[in-house]
């Protein structure tokens, strides 16, 4: 369960500092690549561009939950990498971080690459599935979209 107090973070890479940035990725690859069984090219260039924004929440310092938010064409927002210590799963803490993000996001289209049994999560935040599903990396996943 998740702690009482977290604490939200966002940065740019350029203001990650390098234990910081450790922490997001190994969170990330201990989920997706490890726990998911998912091997890919976790490091793809994305997380340095000047538009990213690291989005997470921590308690006493440790990282506990974490998104990535993109710029794409035509200003709109992609998030991705959302994960969630499997610790600290089921405290809400998914939410908070979605809402963080929809706040950061304001009234911009925002779009995500959903794993299918998260869609209705997604669809809580005011997503619509926006195309047929897909599998990558052997997970079902749906297009998503949020207008604002």
């Amino acid at each position: 369960m998740a702690p009482q107090t977290v604490d939200v973070h966002v940065a740019t890479f350029a203001e990650l500092d390098a234990r910081t940035f450790h922490d997001l990725l190994r969170l990330r690859v201990d989920v997706f690549v490890v726990e998911q069984r998912c091997p890919y090219p976790e490091l793809d260039g994305r997380d340095v561009e000047p538009g990213t924004r690291h989005l997470w929440l921590a308690h006493d310092g440790v990282v506990l939950a974490y998104l990535r938010m993109l710029v794409d064409p035509g200003d709109v927002t992609r998030i991705g990498r959302v994960v969630v210590d499997p610790a600290a799963r089921g405290g809400g803490l998914a939410g908070r971080l979605m809402t963080e993000a929809l706040r950061l996001v304001g009234d911009r289209p925002c779009v995500l690459e959903a794993q299918a049994h998260l869609a209705g999560f997604y669809a809580g935040h005011g997503f619509t599935v926006t195309g047929p599903q897909y599998v990558e990396d052997g997970i079902p996943h749906l297009p998503m979209r949020r207008e604002s």
